[in-house]
């Protein structure tokens, strides 16, 4: 589920929609959530579908650590790329502001921690990464890391609308972590290794 304080908004012809906050959301703020109603599919069930369904899941879903396809069922599906990303997953099935979203703003991911199956080329940002690509996880995992760890401890601190989606054992570890009994698992963890699939890449 995506942050309630966001609305779906037409961007440009070659961006299309996007995700937009509607009011200030803090660094620290989960984002997005892993909910009941997003649905995965397995590369087999993939296989089987239809060009027209294959099509659909390869624009919106991203695939998880088992190399599933996870659509989600609201406007998080909307949410663009960008290399300067103001949003980070988790090893946790959540994602986090990583710097404080102003009203108007475009929600961002970097596609490269979505294992996406095959390379694309994104909009020119200025920046030195032009093209995401499937091994992009394992090439910035750490530098990744650290963008999330800088904002992790503000997690208990600001409001938190979708704190009701986090399974309470992982909200533990999160004080956990936060408490510094624990260490933070890295977002490598949800890095799926294309080359064991033997379906769909």
């Amino acid at each position: 589920m995506i942050h309630p304080n966001t609305e779906l908004k037409f961007i440009s012809k070659e961006i299309g929609y996007g995700v937009v906050a509607t009011d200030f959301i803090p660094a620290g703020t989960i984002t997005w959530a892993l909910d009941k109603l997003d649905r995965e599919f397995s590369p087999s069930e993939f296989q089987q579908m239809e060009p027209i369904y294959q099509q659909i899941l390869d624009t919106y879903t991203y695939r998880n650590n088992k190399g599933n396809f996870v659509l989600c069922w609201d406007n998080g599906r909307f949410v663009n790329h960008s290399f300067n990303s103001n949003c980070l997953s988790t090893a946790y099935d959540f994602e986090i502001a990583i710097r404080d979203i102003q009203p108007g703003e475009q929600l961002t991911d970097d596609y490269g921690y979505l294992n996406i199956p095959y390379p694309f080329r994104a909009s020119d940002e200025g920046t030195k990464r032009k093209v995401v690509y499937p091994d992009d996880l394992v090439k910035y995992y750490k530098v990744w890391d650290g963008k999330v760890k800088k904002v992790f401890h503000c997690i208990p601190r600001v409001e938190q609308p979708l704190r009701e989606l986090i399974p309470n054992d992982i909200w533990e570890k999160v004080l956990s972590i936060i408490e510094g009994r624990s260490e933070m698992d890295s977002i490598l963890k949800n890095y799926y290794d294309g080359q064991r699939d033997n379906g769909h890449s």
